[in-house]
């Protein structure tokens, strides 16, 4: 990779950390608004809705304005939007009549942010001229999952250090690593997505191609896979190590999270040895093993293990499909990456959805519930599968 690009890939992978404070700081004050503020937890628990349907409409829309407006433009407004909303979550709820109207339009802010940052960070690493484009974009997503364990860490330290009533001055705390990242994509070089002047295809040209919605069920698959165990991991750790809820909270997701995080940075510092579709197969297959094992073990310490395998056998799965997809699809551009986030956003909804109902058919069964979900990973197994062949054809 040109040297001159190196700058590039920092300010990127800065840009997923920011992007994990903007999805995982907030869940931690909760229990926080609800005392301080005497809000609903029904209405709390709203916000993390909301967050998510923002961040599919800007999955949708940056189909149309991306390519209008620019990368860098779009890449520093989401780092603006995502500094803005956290400031703004320590000044509105105090200024405003309804403190839950002021976390609504603060979190409405930020999920701006970390929806665009979704969108551009992907597409603008496959740009760089690297010599391994597999390896570039699982050590990018890594990242995230770095962030999510950081946020985590650092803010309970906080807490515990200067008390949970200070949680505002941790938030401006992590507002100024957006800031900071901003400033630098105004200068770092971005490569264009497609070499040669080409012009990207359109959503109507990709949406007749058959390959695109392998990829995009593959997509969904990936997001469910993923979220399907990762949010059921809290509940995991309080059964399997019989620790308080908090505790659980903190030990499940972020046991979770190292292990993805661990699977991402290990293809990207090995990834020039191991083919990128032997290493989502071999995935795969450990994500049903995973599945089984925390679904089927009668006792839930190793319930908890399984999660932890899960988490490993994940982290291939998000940055493989947009590896696989964008070698696939070579003209596929703004739109591809746009539409292959919104696919895994959805999945990550769907996950967990029928996770959870599945286990409320089930007499409230989280262990039926998960089992069933094994759906995802074999579909999964299928469209790597199927992308070879139809290739071929």
């Amino acid at each position: 990779m040109q040297n001159k690009y190196n700058r590039t890939m920092y300010a990127c992978f800065v840009g997923y950390v920011v992007q994990a404070i903007v999805n995982n700081f907030v869940p931690l004050l909760f229990l926080t608004f609800h005392s301080s503020y005497g809000i609903p937890l029904s209405k709390i628990t709203l916000l993390v809705t909301i967050n998510f349907l923002l961040q599919l409409c800007v999955d949708a829309l940056s189909v149309v304005v991306v390519d209008r407006v620019g990368y860098r433009p779009m890449a520093v407004l989401a780092h603006v939007f995502s500094a803005a909303g956290l400031i703004l979550l320590t000044v509105l709820p105090e200024v405003l009549g309804d403190p839950f109207v002021g976390l609504l339009i603060a979190m409405a802010v930020y999920a701006l942010g970390g929806g665009l940052l979704e969108v551009l960070i992907s597409p603008i690493v496959e740009a760089c001229p690297t010599d391994n484009k597999e390896k570039a974009m699982s050590l990018l997503h890594s990242f995230y999952c770095w962030g999510h364990v950081g946020v985590v860490l650092l803010s309970t330290l906080f807490f515990t250090l200067f008390g949970i009533r200070n949680w505002k001055i941790m938030a401006l705390i992590w507002a100024l690593i957006p800031i900071v990242n901003g400033i630098a994509f105004l200068r770092v070089p971005i490569a264009p997505l497609i070499e040669g002047g080409e012009r990207g295809m359109k959503l109507g040209e990709l949406a007749k191609n058959r390959l695109f919605w392998l990829f995009m069920v593959a997509m969904m698959c990936a997001g469910a896979s993923e979220q399907a165990v990762s949010q059921w991991a809290s509940a995991f750790a309080e059964m399997g190590l019989a620790v308080s809820k908090t505790l659980g909270d903190l030990m499940g997701p972020m046991l979770f999270a190292i292990m993805m995080g661990l699977a991402r940075a290990i293809y990207g510092k090995f990834g020039e040895r191991i083919q990128l579709e032997k290493f989502m197969l071999m995935s795969c297959l450990l994500c049903v093993v995973s599945y089984l094992i925390t679904s089927l073990s009668p006792w839930p310490a190793l319930g908890l293990i399984g999660c932890g395998i899960c988490g490993f056998s994940v982290g291939i799965f998000w940055p493989g499909t947009f590896s696989m997809a964008s070698a696939s699809l070579r003209r596929g551009g703004t739109a591809l990456f746009c539409m292959l986030a919104l696919a895994g956003d959805l999945g990550c909804s769907a996950g967990p959805t029928v996770v959870g109902m599945i286990s409320s058919a089930a007499s409230d069964n989280l262990k039926i519930g998960i089992l069933v979900a094994i759906l995802f990973p074999v579909v999964l197994t299928l469209c790597v599968q199927l992308r070879r062949r139809m290739q071929r054809d």
